[in-house]
Parts: structure tokens; sequence; C-alpha cells
């Protein structure tokens, strides 16, 4: 099954035809060689100086357990490693993970799925796999896998040529995932599927020929919209698997309410976050308003060098004299 896109040398400024027809044929698409060696190398070193902070789902804890016992999602019983915090590490260690939040290879495929304006909507974290770690039965779905219920804050749709997910995941990947490795999964196709999964597939136990492995290489990004049924398998190789997970959503799009400061009221995430960040990586950070309350939207460029970079933003806004009018009748002039 061919669901991927190489890197061209030159990136393009839109998402193109194809990124478009195999994310809305499969509600997945695999971006090839999104991040160099040196940055691969970078984010996996700047990990072994954080792994200490690593918390496994363990049997002991078993609330937090993602897979059934005695399906080949369990795994040997060994629990799968979360760590949090990436945006949050000195510049060093943070850097790599936080280009992805307005990569210019990605900009034009979160701006295709999402729209201009994107949000980061949940805080990424970096998922561990150690040999025969478990997996995660498979979940989500625009309509839910396990109840059959309408998920619309999960929801993909398409209207008059244009792509829209409520929420979209990201996986960066930092090791290989070959054939038979184990790790994300996904149903392609599931994304529009109307109702909920026959007993025993949510768990891997039936149809797992309609249950896709993708092959990655470390510096491949997954796109997925969390509309599309998806998991993840027991890891199989000695070799630790390493990924780190984001969800985007469009601008007037929440699920999670880590932007929401609980402590100062504030609508804003940790300082640490703001670190060495360019006015296109800020932009991805705003809490979720529409665009024309002069939302920030990332501006694509192409140097000289013909290489594409995205720093800057523009603004969405109403004309001044509503602005006025609003701070008269409200005391702001965002109503």
């Amino acid at each position: 099954m061919t669901t991927t896109i190489d890197v061209e040398k030159e990136y393009p400024l839109q998402m193109t035809d194809d990124e478009r027809y195999l994310f809305d044929l499969n509600g997945f698409v695999i971006i090839r060689n999104v991040l160099t060696p040196d940055e691969i190398a970078a984010a996996n070193a700047a990990i072994d100086r954080k792994q200490s902070g690593m918390i496994e789902r363990s049997e002991d804890t078993p609330a937090l357990r993602n897979a059934m016992k005695g399906t080949s999602f369990y795994g040997n019983g060994t629990g799968r490693k979360d760590l949090g915090g990436v945006l949050e590490w000195e510049l060093e260690d943070s850097e790599v993970f936080k280009s992805i939040l307005a990569h210019p290879r990605l900009v034009p495929l979160f701006h295709g799925i999402l729209g201009k304006g994107y949000r980061m909507d949940h805080l990424p974290f970096v998922i561990a796999q150690d040999q025969g770690a478990e997996g995660f039965a498979l979940h989500g779905g625009t309509i839910d896998c396990n109840s059959g219920e309408y998920n619309p804050e999960l929801a993909y749709t398409t209207h008059n040529g244009f792509i829209r997910s409520a929420l979209l995941g990201c996986n960066v990947m930092l090791t290989d995932h070959d054939e038979g490795y184990g790790g994300f999964c996904v149903v392609p196709g599931s994304h529009k599927s109307n109702f909920k999964m026959p007993d025993g597939m949510v768990n891997g136990e039936k149809y797992k020929e309609f249950i896709i492995q993708p092959k990655t290489k470390a510096g491949d990004v997954v796109l997925f919209s969390e509309g599309t049924v998806h998991g993840a398998m027991a890891w199989t190789p000695e070799t630790q698997r390493r990924v780190c997970l984001y969800r985007f959503g469009p601008a007037t799009n929440v699920y999670g309410r880590s932007y929401f400061n609980e402590q100062t009221g504030q609508t804003m995430w940790p300082d640490k976050m703001y670190e060495g960040l360019n006015d296109a990586q800020k932009a991805v950070l705003e809490p979720p308003y529409a665009n024309r309350l002069d939302r920030p939207e990332i501006v694509l460029e192409r140097g000289s060098d013909g290489k594409v970079v995205a720093e800057k933003v523009t603004y969405s806004s109403r004309n001044e004299r509503k602005k006025q009018h609003d701070q008269q009748l409200f005391g702001t002039k965002y109503f």
C-alpha cells in the first residue's frame, strides 16, 4: 500500500493533489525524511538525557494499560513508557521538537487538513516501547469504533474540495519501524466508516488483514486524522521504539485544556515553551478563537535559494471601526 510522500528538494507551498488524495482515501499519510539525520540524532540524544523521567504503564497500574491481556496488542506484559515536557526542555534539547510546530515541510499539510491558524491542542510527548512492550488497542474514529456513536471532537469531513479534521495526530518517528516491528497501526479508510467495529477487531484478534502497520524510517512523519481508527502493536525488536506524538486542531476547535493555566487563569502554555520560538511557532500556541479576530496565520515563503521557510505571520482581521464599536459596547475590541 502506497500512502507515502517523499520530501522533495524544494518543499511545496501548498498541500499537493497527491497528498490530498492519499489522506482523503486512507485517513493518514506518511511524509518521508522530514527530519535530517542530525536532527534525529539530536532528538534521541535529548531523550537519552531525560529518560530517567519516563513513566512506565506497568502491570502494577492496570488503569493505565492500553490493551487487553491475552491479546496480541498486550505483548509480554512490559509497559509502554511515556516522557513529557519535550517543549519545556532547555533549548538544546527542545529545539528539534519545537521545529515540528511550524516545520516548512508540514505547514502546507497542516493548512490543507486543518486550515490556516491551526493550533497545538495536546501537550506532545515521547512514546517509548522496549521489546515486548504493550501497544494500544484500536480507538478513535469519526464514528467511535467501540460505541458506534458520532465523535464530533474527532470528526473528519470534506466539503466543496476542502478537508477538515477536528483533531490531527502527528507522529514524528525517531526510530525505524520496519515490517513486523509493531508500533503505530491504522485501519485505512476507517475515518469514513459509519458503524462500530465487529467484536474482537478492536483488540486485533479478528480481521487482522485490515489493520496495517506502516513501514517508516526515523525522520518520517505520519499525519493521521483522529477520526481514523488507529492504535499500536506490541513492539518486537530489541531496540527501543521512540516516537513523539503531537495533536493539532483547527483555529476554533479544542479538545485538550492544557493551554488554559488553571493556576493563573491565563490562556497560555508554560512559559518555557516559548523560549527560542519564532513568530510562526508562537502562532501555533495561540488559544482557540476565530481567524478574523486578529489570529496570526503562518506565511510560507520561498527564499532565493529555493528553500521554503515558515517564520513569519500575517493577521486576519475585522476593520478598525468594528473593533472600536465593540470596545465601546463591551469594553473590549473582541466580542
